[in-house]
């Protein structure tokens, strides 16, 4: 199957595709600052330029887009044939070319997140196709608000230091009782 389009026209059309400000960021980004959370956009020093950073909670939020990062894309086989999912398909032209773009993005997807958990970062991932649809899109957003409270909560958690019973009576702060005479 040929690709409908002449290369000049392919390459014009890939080349407007945004890797900042997509449609999927922005409606994340207004519900977190609706939420009254506050972040960083695209922080460079950081591995892979995270769409959002939360450096206070230790926090980095990627919104990916399910074609560039192989979203449930499924490998079979000993030759590793390609299977794809619902929100990932791969073009029919240039195949070979396709699957080893996507596999690299995959692999140094995972490169950076591993980085980040050795560090001791919380690293959350929102899927292009998780916002797809009203009702979807709200229970996604939700569920990442609750997330996020959750770290700030465990980041605010004292660790447990008393862990055995005291041999004696503790004593009480509050003063003993005296009777101050009835009048």
């Amino acid at each position: 199957m040929s690709d409908k389009l002449t290369p000049e026209q392919r390459h014009k059309c890939m080349s407007h595709i945004r890797a900042k400000d997509t449609k999927p960021e922005v409606v994340v980004r207004k519900w977190l600052w609706a939420e009254g959370f506050r972040y960083r956009l695209y922080v460079k020093g950081l591995p892979g330029s995270p769409d959002i950073v939360m450096k206070k909670y230790k926090t980095v939020i990627f919104i990916n887009g399910c074609f560039w990062h192989g979203h449930n894309l499924v490998y079979r086989g000993e030759n590793e044939d390609v299977v794809d999912s619902k929100c990932c398909r791969i073009p029919k032209t240039r195949t070979d070319f396709w699957i080893q773009k996507i596999t690299r993005n995959m692999q140094r997807d995972y490169v950076n997140v591993m980085r980040y958990k050795r560090a001791g970062w919380h690293v959350l991932t929102v899927w292009e196709c998780q916002l797809k649809g009203r009702e979807q899109q709200l229970q996604t957003l939700m569920a990442l608000s609750h997330k996020i409270n959750s770290i700030i909560l465990d980041s605010y958690r004292l660790p447990k230091r008393y862990d055995f019973e005291p041999e004696e009576e503790m004593a009480m702060v509050a003063e003993e009782s005296f009777d101050y005479g009835k009048k």
